[in-house]
């Protein structure tokens, strides 16, 4: 398997904790595994892990330019920062590596065009990216002092549901276990894009993120919003919280 798998959300989102879990996932000792990271976060066992240190210009790309002289079979770097970066990542993946990385944007269909926008070609950027995983991190309702509610109109219309659905919805009331916050531990929400043809051409002909996003959604893409309803609707967290999250717009550096 070969290609880049993307990553994408704001800082504290669960980013490298997924990338850790694949990695893992895959791990096996007849696989050479490197990655590049600013810093290690922590340590997995059997897996070759670079830290970058501007002190010794040790950059991403110089990084990945050194790992990539060790013949790995996966690569994950910690963050593709700059378009000298993503250049070397797509060249990795496209001459027989599975590469792994992360982007701060708003939702998947954005990744691509970032890429572009950093200065890579889009056909490159067609070619080389398989999928991307769009997250965050929901606060979990507390067990101790959920309550169901009836919700109104607006909610429910938020939510997708018809007009006087049979629908209980929950918060925290807020108790001394969770410090009257109502909410305790956190769960993670996630929009996965998986590229093919008709996306591929699009990225190819420079077209619009909400162009991409809509062809990912009529094959089949869940969204975050769309995820985060569902996990209302079982009770997992609030529409507050959900509202809250899908609405950060992540600043472009």
């Amino acid at each position: 398997a070969h290609g880049i798998i993307l990553v994408t959300g704001p800082t504290g989102s669960g980013k490298t904790t997924t990338l850790y879990a694949a990695l893992s996932h895959i791990n096996a000792p007849d696989k050479n595994i490197i990655t590049v990271e600013d810093p290690v976060e922590y340590q997995l066992l059997g897996i070759g892990q670079m830290q970058v240190n501007p002190k010794i210009n040790l950059s991403f790309a110089a990084g990945l330019r050194s790992i990539l002289r060790q013949d790995p079979d996966v690569i994950m770097i910690g963050e593709i920062r700059d378009r000298e970066t993503a250049e070397i990542a797509i060249h990795a993946s496209l001459t027989g590596h599975l590469v792994f990385s992360t982007l701060h944007t708003n939702d998947a269909a954005s990744a691509p065009t970032r890429l572009i926008d950093m200065g890579i070609e889009p056909f490159l950027v067609a070619s080389s990216v398989v999928a991307v995983l769009a997250q965050r991190l929901l606060r979990r309702i507390c067990p101790d002092c959920k309550r169901p509610y009836r919700p109104n109109e607006e909610e429910l219309s938020r939510l997708d549901v018809a007009p006087g659905a049979d629908v209980a919805l929950y918060r925290g009331a807020g108790c001394a276990a969770c410090s009257q916050t109502g909410y305790r531990g956190r769960t993670g929400i996630f929009e996965l894009m998986v590229l093919d043809d008709e996306i591929r051409r699009l990225i190819g002909t420079k077209a619009d993120s909400t162009a991409i996003r809509q062809a990912a959604i009529a094959k089949g893409m869940v969204t975050l919003k769309q995820e985060g309803a569902e996990r209302v609707l079982q009770g997992h967290t609030t529409l507050e919280e959900v509202m809250r999250i899908t609405q950060q717009e992540i600043e472009v550096e």
